[in-house]
């Protein structure tokens, strides 16, 4: 078995204020979706962290996803992804 490492997660605005947190390490033995990830920090949070999620902009890393799908996105140990909602402005 792989030696635990961990991922970050950083929560930007809505994504933050739904998680009751601004960033969390989510420890993994290797590589994992963004899709196992998101499920993962739903799950320690409330409910509500899921709706916020569906609707961000995500960053892996210094790259952005886009409309990739999330269960083929590969997250590596050592990243740190970025949950950034719609930022309304004018």
């Amino acid at each position: 078995m792989g030696e635990m490492q961990a991922i970050r997660v950083r929560y930007w605005a809505a994504a933050r204020s739904a998680a009751g947190v601004a960033e969390e390490n989510v420890a993994t033995t290797g590589s994992i979706t963004l899709l196992a990830l998101r499920e993962e920090v739903v799950r320690r949070h409330d409910a509500r962290l899921a709706d916020v999620l569906a609707v961000c902009s995500v960053l892996v890393g210094d790259q952005p996803v886009a409309s990739s799908d999330p269960g083929a996105v590969a997250v590596p140990p050592g990243a740190t992804v970025e949950f950034l909602p719609p930022f309304a402005g004018g």
